[in-house]
């Protein structure tokens, strides 16, 4: 299928190719649009399958009763999710009619988008909508990856495809070339030029070179400043991130002894692989030499009843595992640990918890409160910034 092309008069050159009558700005226009056939398609079929999964081969994704439902995966993308995502998360997962209305609407566009950008039809506002999507993705999941950061280079790349063929349209084997075929009216459509992708934009070699530029610049620093926020390497040494995709990080805050006895914190699992969940196999009351003067082992911890646990989503949840307390990724909660054996534990000064890697995480430990005060202190929003949850987003 030949891709037509639009120039002016001026810069309409002799034919060399006799045989399909095109001249050398059209031969070029061509070429270049076959040798994107390969971008368009795969960046079409990224977001299809990712749609279609949900829809067609994994629908348990869109179950909520399921244990894949895509919420588990977002939750474990929000302790290092950027520019304020990790709040929206948070406040969608508390509301799930949101929730389940957001992922069946970015599934449905990931479905119709890959459809677009596969078949040529309205590719540049496909492939702009393509942008969004990998914009919205690297700032929830970019910071995740176990051996590298795989989230990162899908986005990366994704982000890149998408411009490319924002600039550089479908051209050839598209519908979007068989509507002009059909309607050759169209190439003379400003809107038709920018939406769909068989023909140049209708832009001055300059004005299309700035454009080209400007595209270029966004890539750039989007692409290169995630990478060197999440792993440096660019002007400064190679790190982990400020979010760890590997090290379980727990963010204690909020203990206290209750008015019974009993103890009483706020827990938060904000670094660490989705892959694995966290063991707390050990909890310590100690002095004010750090010394423990009350010991709650793994069998203790397993043994704790689920009411013992508060947590604040309804996904992925604190509780008693068989090596102690199990939490996957992006999980808090309030947990209540039983009042503790002997009475000069009362006096404990901090709490110290163990993961089964031996990484110890701890927290201050206030005095007994009133049980009006107590109950008062319900749920917490493990994203908040300005509480004592101010140690979010730490590596460990």
């Amino acid at each position: 299928m030949a891709t037509l092309s639009l120039t002016s008069a001026s810069n309409i050159a002799r034919p060399v190719d006799k045989a399909a009558g095109l001249t050398d700005a059209q031969r070029s226009w061509r070429t270049a649009s076959l040798a994107m056939m390969s971008i368009r398609v795969i960046q079409g079929f990224i977001y299809w399958g990712g749609g279609s999964r949900r829809f067609i081969y994994a629908p348990s994704k869109l179950n909520p009763d399921a244990p894949t439902w895509m919420a588990n995966k977002f939750q474990t993308a929000m302790p290092g999710a950027l520019f304020g995502t990790d709040h929206l998360i948070s406040f969608m997962l508390h509301h799930f009619w949101l929730l389940y209305t957001g992922v069946i609407l970015f599934s449905a566009a990931e479905l119709i988008v890959g459809a677009m950008l596969m078949a040529g039809l309205m590719t540049r506002a496909a492939a702009l909508v393509s942008i969004g999507f990998s914009v919205l993705l690297m700032a929830m999941f970019g910071w995740q990856g176990a051996t590298c950061i795989d989230e990162w280079t899908m986005a990366a790349c994704n982000l890149a495809m998408g411009a490319t063929l924002l600039l550089g349209g479908s051209g050839a084997y598209s519908i979007d070339n068989v509507l002009i075929r059909r309607d050759p009216a169209l190439a003379g459509k400003r809107w038709f030029r920018w939406t769909a992708g068989s023909l140049p934009l209708p832009l001055k070699d300059i004005a299309f070179r700035n454009l080209a530029l400007a595209v270029l610049g966004f890539v750039l620093v989007f692409d290169i400043g995630t990478y060197s926020y999440y792993r440096g390497s660019v002007v400064t040494p190679f790190h982990g991130g400020p979010v760890s995709p590997t090290k379980h990080h727990l963010t204690v805050s909020d203990a206290r002894f209750l008015p019974d006895g009993s103890v009483r914190f706020h827990v938060y699992l904000d670094a660490g692989t989705p892959e694995a969940p966290v063991h707390v196999v050990a909890a310590d009351l100690l002095d004010a030499g750090n010394q423990p003067v009350a010991h709650y082992d793994d069998a203790a911890l397993s043994a704790l009843p689920n009411a013992a646990f508060a947590n604040d989503y309804a996904y992925n949840k604190f509780a008693p595992g068989p090596f102690g307390i199990r939490a996957p990724m992006g999980a808090a909660a309030s947990v209540t640990l039983p009042p503790p054996a002997s009475a000069a534990a009362l006096q404990a000064r901090s709490l110290r918890l163990t993961d089964v890697d031996g990484h110890p995480f701890s927290a201050r430990l206030d005095r007994a409160v009133t049980n009006n005060s107590n109950a008062q202190g319900g749920q917490r929003h493990a994203p908040s910034r300005n509480d004592d949850l101010a140690g979010v987003g730490r590596s460990g």
